[in-house]
């Protein structure tokens, strides 16, 4: 077979499983509520948790740095695309993380393939749980480092391989997401603090569904469990809670410095619009000012677990606004997603291979812009699908 036929079959195979992706195309901005094909619908599947991406004043300092600034930045941040609204957010980025720098990259996924690249190598080990994110699995492989995996949260496994491998290696870094994206938990993170000590080792917490969510200030899970003066790199998103686009960096200042000067990724990589960073900035003002839309947020999720757990459904180990509802196998999900489509909520299933084979379900993310009754409607059409 040619490469195109193989293609074909691959794609075929997919749709006999369940597996293959039919995107849906949203018709209006990234809010509680949002047009489908015509239809407004109670939206149950966006990052934008505190609401910022379409509020008033993020749009209006985007566009106020819009008209100033043009559409794209023209160029790499190393060349000609580094503007005053980049050191500002960085400046400010570093400031809400309590940190000595930060940098700020295209994507989020970049920040992590930029932090990982400055702190490894082939001399080094990499120990990760094996749910963390995509983009820290890769960004370690692309390094060449040894990369070891524990299973979820299992800290007696890691302390295991720790202790075999720990003495093999030049420098060892920890690494994990700070809010799980599939299950709505929390990282261990006193206990992984207490581990990086013990094994001379460093911790990397990827803040990423944290940022903006938890912690008395909105700094994150390091926060919430009083160990970020352990942590010795954070790697965030502007794209989930601030609302925005992007990525950041935030650490010591020689850290920030290695990445300017040696990341690949950040060095061959356009700039991320001035208008996209003044619109982080104005969000970062919003999450400092207003906590109140924290407690909303949290109040709802809250609400909303103890209301599906009501009516016998499992929603897993989460304790954040990311809601798992486990259905098993992916065909149960698409169904179970496809009449809350029909009754007007856009839960789109989670199949392999984002989620383990039989670990298909529907992925909640509660906003802080939800009304309750809707979310009490949803409870109830889920429940009876």
């Amino acid at each position: 077979m040619d490469v195109w036929t193989q293609m074909r079959a691959q794609l075929a195979e997919l749709e006999r499983q369940g597996l293959r992706r039919h995107g849906l195309v949203a018709e209006s901005a990234a809010d509680a509520r949002v047009q489908v094909a015509g239809v407004e619908m109670v939206c149950l599947a966006s990052n934008n948790y505190l609401g910022l991406a379409n509020h008033p004043a993020v749009v209006a300092s985007a566009r106020k740095a819009l008209e100033k600034w043009g559409v794209g930045a023209g160029s790499s941040r190393l060349i000609a695309g580094t503007s005053s609204c980049h050191i500002e957010l960085q400046q400010a980025l570093a400031r809400f993380k309590g940190t000595e720098a930060a940098i700020v990259t295209a994507t989020g996924w970049q920040a992590n393939a930029c932090a990982l690249a400055a702190l490894a190598g082939p001399e080094d080990l990499v120990l990760a749980d094996k749910l963390d994110h995509a983009s820290i699995l890769d960004a370690v492989q692309a390094t060449g480092a040894t990369l070891r995996t524990y299973r979820h949260g299992e800290i007696d496994r890691l302390r295991a391989l720790l202790e075999r491998l720990r003495p093999r290696h030049r420098r060892c870094i920890l690494v994990t997401d700070g809010v799980f994206s599939m299950d709505g938990d929390v990282a261990p993170l006193a206990e992984l603090a207490e581990i990086k000590t013990r094994y001379d080792a460093l911790l990397v917490v990827d803040e990423a569904h944290a940022t903006g969510v938890l912690g008395e200030n909105g700094r994150g899970s390091a926060e919430l469990a009083g160990v970020e003066k352990q942590v010795d790199v954070t790697v965030g998103t502007l794209s989930k809670a601030i609302g925005a686009m992007g990525g950041f960096v935030a650490g010591p200042q020689v850290l920030i410095d290695t990445i300017y000067n040696t990341a690949r990724p950040f060095i061959y990589t356009t700039a991320l619009p001035a208008s996209i960073c003044a619109a982080a900035l104005a969000a970062l003002e919003i999450i400092r000012l207003q906590p109140a839309r924290r407690e909303i947020l949290l109040g709802l999720a809250d609400r909303l677990r103890d209301a599906l757990r009501g009516r016998g459904l499992d929603v897993g180990p989460s304790t954040t606004p990311i809601i798992p509802i486990l259905l098993g196998r992916a065909d149960r999900a698409l169904e179970v997603a496809r009449k809350c489509f029909e009754a007007g909520f856009l839960c789109p299933a989670i199949r392999p291979p984002t989620v383990a084979p039989g670990a298909s379900r529907l992925r909640v993310s509660v906003m802080a812009t939800h009304d309750w009754r809707d979310l009490e409607r949803f409870v109830d059409v889920v429940a009876r699908a």
